[in-house]
């Protein structure tokens, strides 16, 4: 992690005590952190390329018969995704971000 990182930490369903312990050690740590705001899957970089292999799913003219199935084309598509997708998705963020808080009328300095 490059000295420019922050941790986006997402709490959502996750147990109360859980989250305190980890905020706590974030914060021993001196890893800065920013709010992650409730329900936004669009924040999450995996998030985009879940959808690009779950259209990708859809889109076959066979569907996977089986969890396997399924499982083997996943993996070969995952293989197959361009990194420069991967990395536009990547690079998005900042801006996602900054529309996702200024939306809920949060301050950030970013």
């Amino acid at each position: 992690m490059g000295t420019e990182a922050i941790f986006m930490e997402m709490d959502d369903n996750a147990l109360p005590q859980r989250a305190r312990l980890v905020r706590s050690y974030l914060e021993s740590e001196t890893i800065p952190q920013t709010a992650w705001p409730a329900r936004s899957p669009d924040l999450n970089p995996i998030e985009h390329a879940w959808d690009m292999l779950g259209r990708w799913i859809a889109g076959r003219s066979v569907p996977p018969g089986t969890l396997h199935e399924l499982q083997q084309a996943l993996l070969q598509k995952w293989a197959l995704l361009p990194q420069q997708a991967i990395n536009d998705t990547i690079t998005s963020m900042l801006r996602r971000y900054k529309a996702c808080i200024s939306a809920r009328g949060y301050h950030t300095r970013y």
